[in-house]
This record gives C-alpha cells, structure tokens and sequence, in this order.
C-alpha cells in the first residue's frame, strides 16, 4: 500500500491555500480564466438558440417588411403630390390631393399597426432566447465537475449569466430591428430612386461604398475592444463576490483599504475600456455623418440644377431628398447597431466557450447498477485498485496504491495538512476521476455509475456544512427528497439535531436564509449530518465534518455516529484524534502515502507516527 515518496500537494488539496490559475490570454489584462472557444461554436450556439423559434423569427421578419414597404411609399405619394395634385387643385380638381392626404394617413397608421405587432413578436422571441440561455448555463454550471469550480470563479459564471446575457438581449431587442431596418431602407430606397431617376439613384447608390468602408474599419477595430470590455466587467464582479462572500475576514484583518484600492484599479481600467469603446464609436459616426451630408448635398445641387434646366421633375427631386434623408438617417443607429453586435458578440463568444466546457468526471455512456446489498448490513466493499492522481494544476498527489475497505467497517484517515486525505475522499465521492486505476464499489467501477445510483451510494459530509435558504426541514430532505416530516425528524433525532431545531422560533420550518446563517456553525453541522442520515447511503465520508462543533457537540455527534454508521462503510478524514476512537481502523498518509495501517489500539500502542500525533494531543488534553 505504498509507493515512493511523489512531489507535495497542490493547493487543491488543501482549499486554504493559494490556488494557481491558468495561463492567461497575454493581449487581455482582466481574463485571468480564459476558457477557448471552439471554431464555429458562437454560430452553433446561436443557431441551436433561434432554430426552435424559427417560425416566430419568420413572422417578425415578414411583419417588419411589410411596415417598411408601409413607410417607404410616403415620399412616392409627396412626389405625385406636387408634381401632379397641387397642379390639379390649382385646377379645382380636389381628387388627387385627397387621395393622397388620405393615402399618406393609412400608410401611417398600417406602418404604426405593424410596427406594434413587430415589437410585440420581436420581444417575445428575444424573451424566450434569454431564458433559453440563462437556463443552459445555469444547468450546465451545474453540470461540470468540481475541478472546473475550483478553476473557473463564482464571479465570472455570474458575469456570464448576467451581463454577457444583458449585452444579448440589448442586441436582440434593439440592434437587430435597427439592421434589418437599414438593411430594408438600402433596398427599398435603392430600388425607388433608380425607378424615379436612375442618375440620383447611381449617386445614392454609389455614396455607400465609402460607408461599407467605414463600417469595416470600425469593426476591425471594435471586435478587440469588447473583447477586452467584456471581461473588464467581469473582473470588476470578481472582486466584487469575493469580498462580499469574504467580508468576515475582511472586517477581521482590516482589508477594507487594500480591497477598495485593489476595486479602484479595476474600475478604473473599466472605464478606460468603456472609454475606447465610445472613442470607436464616435469616430464612426463622424465619418458617417461627413460621408451622407456630403452625399445629400451633391445630389440636392446637382438636382436643383436639373430641375431649373427642365431635365428634372421638382417632386421627384423633392422625393429623392426625403429618401436619402431615411437612408442615411439611421446610418447613425447602424453605428449604435454595431457597439450592441461588437458586445454581443463578444459576450456570446464567451458564453460558447464556457457552454463548450465539458466535465472531468463525465457520465458514464452505457451505466450499471449496483448490486443489490447482501444481509443486514447498509454497507459496501470500497477497493483502489493501482490508484494515482494528480490535480491538473500540479504534480502527482497521490501515488499508486492499493486499499480495500471491506463492507461495514470504519475507516479513519489521519495525517498533516496536505497528505491527502481529503484528495482520497474526492476520489471515493467521485468529484474526481483517478489519474490512473479504479475506484470499485462493490465491484463496480465509480465510472460506470450513474450520477444518482452513485449519490444514492455514497454521501460526503464536508467539513463546511452548506445550507441552503429555506427550512431546516427542507435542508434536512435533500438528503432523501420524499422524506416524510416523521423521517426527518427521526434522523434530526438519530445525530442529535432535534433539541436545538425544536428551540428554534419555527421549529423545523425556521428559514435558515442564505448560507444557514441564522443558525451556528456547530448547528448546521449536525442538519449536514441528519441530511446524510436520511439519504441513507451505503458508503458515508466524513471530510472533518466534526471541526465545526465545540467539545460537548462534538462528543454528542460522535455518540450518534455510533450508531450511524453501524454496519455502513466509512471514510472518516480527521485532525482531532478523538474522532478516531469511533473507527475500526486507521490510515496514516504522508505527502499521498499510507505510511501505517491498523486498528486504533494497535498504532497507539506502537512507536510510528500516529502513537506520536496521539500521544501529543494526551498531552495538550492535560
């Protein structure tokens, strides 16, 4: 059961130590956890997010056709009235004014009718496309493995899911409606002026290649820039949750004015990153503006000059003016199109990359069961079988052993900070796959369990007892989510849990808020141990799960786990030595070793390693 002595533990095997980052993009200052994006998996995301909705996206486009062509006929009518109903009232033939007042006001009201209904359809689509991808990355957060969390910050899957979304539904809401409007303005009002006069429209129509240039050179220019801004924000909501979630020992060692130095920095370079981007902006609309005045005023001189030597009809002069007016007016929002796409685009990209991610500890394509338990006893054989591993951000932890468990006995596991103890509890629990060999329960390797039949196996309670809002009754049924009140009350009962929520203001229906803090850390201990009760598992590992508890809690945990885990299979990771005494056996690791194996008795009454940790921790009792 042991190998040769390997390199020591990374911080991820012991959580209170600085934990190493992954390289980061060089070119990008504030993404300290760049995730890769796939070649074509922004459009693949995009695609699969609309091709659900394509119906609804095909009623959108057709309704805001039809209000364009609603909107465009506005000057053809201008044109006929001055070129042939004001001439015709001028000879008492009202006719043709009126067809036209009346004309213009129901293209105006069927152009406001469909831009109603377009708004209506278009909301709805952008509506259901933001809950689509708010809910993929809530579930495949949920999803990845326990190395990816470890890696990959709380901040930045809020970020994700929260601003990168926000820059989604401002380009669906708004930016998109002002593209295809832009688009639709190009080929309606192209067609128009080279129907009314080919030469105004050859100019019209020539005037936007300088404009197709500009708008390439803006977004070659912005793509880095939102790049840069997206994970500007995140950065400063990185900060942000940690310290939040950290202000205890914020307040206790007085980081307030480190923090808020370290928060200034960041913010500031959001703003400067804010500040490039309304920079490209600007340059954009300047050149824009320059291009289509410029344009208006050539074509309005050489018109006029047309139309005073007879080669140029005054309404459609008139005609043509009002429809460059519509084309080149919304060149400026085409800008305010591109800053929503650029962010958008940018937020997608990384949305893609993280939706790309795929777990470490993957479900098994082709599950089996377990078999079905034998006797009386609740518990199962655990076997490493030619076990290794090593976390990805170091080198090897653990090195190749063996260790069989057999079923029903109690296992405690001892050593320094960072032998790997709580390394081979992660192995057990399978937060984590081995490096090399199998992890077998009851003969069945952990990889060929299903993620349910396995948690229906295994539980792990962790030295830090996570509760979640709601009541004490609900944090109790996670464990078994059918639980009766009865059951739940009889496991509070078992471990010693129900005196204290019975003081309780509620009772079991007290709402422990976020993180269980209306409660202890000692009392949410003892529900994180009724929860692994109640689920009732085969195999039960205890993380220091009794660290939390002051000397009478604890001896009352450990007079309950006498009978908890009687006949069960148990890990139990301990520094106090006075949870020992419950075990059968005991493990004592060093730097991913199992340096001795025995029952308690035997170590204590030896000369090795744990009959110097015990007989330090008689002295320090005296």
């Amino acid at each position: 059961m042991t190998a040769p002595t390997t390199s020591a533990p990374t911080a991820d095997d012991d959580p209170d130590l600085p934990r190493p980052k992954d390289s980061a993009d060089p070119t990008d200052p504030f993404d300290k956890d760049v995730l890769p994006t796939p070649p074509g998996a922004t459009a693949s995301l995009l695609r699969s997010l609309l091709t659900p909705l394509k119906a609804r996206v095909a009623l959108t486009t057709l309704l805001l056709l039809l209000q364009q062509a609603a909107v465009q006929a506005g000057p053809l009518l201008v044109a006929y009235a001055i070129d042939n109903a004001v001439p015709a009232f001028r000879n008492h033939d009202h006719g043709p004014l009126i067809a036209v007042a009346v004309g213009y006001l129901l293209c105006a009201l069927v152009s406001g009718g469909l831009q109603y209904a377009f708004v209506l359809a278009s909301v709805r689509v952008s509506q259901d496309v933001l809950l689509d991808l708010r809910g993929r990355i809530f579930r495949h957060a949920q999803a990845l493995s326990i190395d990816f969390h470890e890696r990959y910050t709380s901040g930045r899957l809020i970020s994700r899911s929260t601003t990168d979304v926000e820059s989604l539904r401002e380009l669906l809401n708004e930016g998109l409606q002002e593209l295809v409007t832009v688009v639709l303005s190009f080929v309606y009002i192209s067609a128009m002026l080279l129907w009314l006069d080919p030469g105004l429209g050859a100019v019209a129509v020539a005037s936007f290649v300088p404009l197709y240039l500009l708008v390439r050179l803006y977004q070659r220019r912005a793509v880095r820039v939102y790049r840069v801004r997206s994970t500007a924000i995140a950065a400063v909501i990185v900060k942000f949750v940690e310290t939040m979630n950290g202000i205890r020992p914020v307040r206790a060692f007085r980081r307030e004015a480190v923090n808020d130095t370290e928060f200034r920095e960041l913010n500031r370079r959001h703003e400067r990153v804010n500040g490039d981007a309304l920079l490209e902006m600007a340059r954009y609309v300047v050149g824009s503006r320059l291009v289509a005045n410029t344009a208006v005023a050539l074509i309005v001189l050489w018109g006029a000059y047309r139309v005073a030597s007879d080669s140029l009809e005054l309404g459609v002069l008139a005609a043509a003016v009002l429809y460059l007016r519509r084309l080149y007016d919304p060149i400026d929002r085409l800008g305010m199109f591109l800053n929503a796409y650029q962010s958008a685009a940018a937020s997608l990209e990384k949305i893609a990359g993280l939706l790309a991610q795929t777990p470490s500890v993957p479900e098994p394509s082709t599950p089996v069961e377990l078999p079905a338990l034998e006797g009386d006893h609740p518990g199962r054989e655990v076997v490493f079988d030619g076990v290794r591993f090593g976390y990805r951000t170091g080198g090897e932890v653990l090195p190749r052993f063996d260790l069989t468990l057999p079923a029903g006995q109690t296992v405690a596991v001892v050593g320094t900070t960072g032998a790997g103890k709580s390394t081979l509890a992660k192995l057990l629990a399978r937060f984590y796959d081995p490096t090399d060999g199998r992890v077998l329960l009851d003969g069945v390797d952990l990889r060929e369990l299903a993620v349910p039949e396995l948690r229906r196996g295994v539980v792990m309670v962790t030295q830090e007892a996570f509760l979640f809002s709601g009541t004490v009754a609900e944090n109790i049924a996670i464990g078994r989510p059918d639980a009766t009140r009865e059951e739940i009350e009889r496991a509070a009962k078992a471990i010693g849990a129900h005196e204290f929520i019975s003081a309780l203001p509620d009772g079991y229906d007290m709402d422990v808020r976020k993180r269980g803090g209306r409660i202890s850390a000692g009392q949410r201990q003892l529900v994180a141990f009724a929860r692994a009760l109640l689920a009732d598992p085969a195999v039960l590992i205890l993380d220091e799960a009794t660290s939390s508890l002051d000397v009478p809690g604890e001896r009352a945990v450990q007079r309950a786990m006498s009978t908890v885990l009687r006949g069960r299979t148990a890990v139990v990771i301990a520094h106090r030595l006075s949870t020992v005494e419950i075990a059968d056996r005991v493990l004592v690791m060093e730097h991913g070793r199992i340096v001795e194996d025995g029952s308690p008795a035997e170590l204590v009454a030896g000369t090795g390693r744990f009959a110097d940790l015990h007989r330090a921790w008689r002295d320090s009792l005296a």
